[in-house]
């Protein structure tokens, strides 16, 4: 394993974000603050309460994934776009760097980047409504994971796209819809059985379920299955960043 390498894309990476911040951290926060008080105070006043839950303590959960699983795609995807843009990625595709060295150091950073902003979406949060989360260790672990697993999608999408408006496709068309409609905002259980069916076929209703449980113990899905989900995209994901880097796939033409 090439440390170096990895610490050295790593390393640049995390330098971009940090000048960055506004950008990075501080207009994410923002948007989430707004959508906590729109929410609360529109909705919360006529949903009190979820299984027992206040409305404002509900949708905490799917709030941090909604800016997490957005930043993580946001982040990896540019992050390895540019470098395709401007032609710096010969210059690492011709060092002694494997491709998983490559993923380790740009999902890494991406990954790190997301989870410091769901943490400040967090506390946050934790202002404004309150929280108690009653397995904080695991409500990390599903933090990285998720970070890591859509961080990973991201590269794809990065390595995928061609031209900037390409890189927003996808978040835009399809992330970001299946996110709303995979139980962020609501619990699953409200809608007709029909559409709890449907509802199921959202993979993001998994993720925010598992992530859900962590803080209240409820959740729409079991969370042994919530887990397995999650690890079985991050497979697919990195299964897919592999072919990509190890065949040059839109890298070296």
């Amino acid at each position: 394993m090439n440390t170096y390498a990895v610490m050295s894309i790593y390393h640049f990476e995390m330098a971009r974000f940090f000048r960055t911040l506004g950008q990075s951290i501080a207009s994410p926060v923002i948007s989430t603050s707004l959508y906590f008080i729109v929410f609360g105070s529109a909705i919360g006043s006529r949903i009190t309460e979820i299984d027992g839950i206040t409305y404002g303590q509900f949708i905490v959960p799917g709030l941090i994934m909604l800016s997490v699983l957005q930043e993580s795609i946001s982040n990896a995807s540019f992050g390895i776009y540019f470098p395709k843009y401007n032609g710096t990625i010969y210059e690492i595709l011709s060092a002694p760097v494997s491709a998983l060295e490559i993923l380790l150091g740009y999902v890494g950073a991406a990954a790190t980047k997301s989870v410091i902003l769901g943490l400040l979406i967090l506390a946050t949060a934790a202002c404004l409504v309150p929280l108690q989360i009653k397995h904080p260790f695991l409500m990390f672990f599903f933090l990285v994971l998720m970070a890591v697993t859509f961080s990973a999608f991201g590269f794809i999408i990065g390595v995928w796209a061609d031209g900037f408006e390409k890189l927003q496709i996808i978040p835009l068309l399809i992330v970001t819809p299946l996110i709303f409609l995979g139980g962020s905002f609501y619990s699953i259980s409200m809608l007709p059985p029909v559409w709890q069916k449907v509802s199921l076929f959202n993979p993001v209703v998994y993720l925010i379920s598992g992530f859900r449980w962590s803080f209240y113990e409820h959740s729409d899905v079991t969370l042994a299955i919530s887990t397995a989900m999650v690890f079985f995209f991050l497979f697919v994901c990195v299964f897919t960043v592999q072919w990509m880097l190890s065949t040059g796939y839109r890298l070296k033409n």
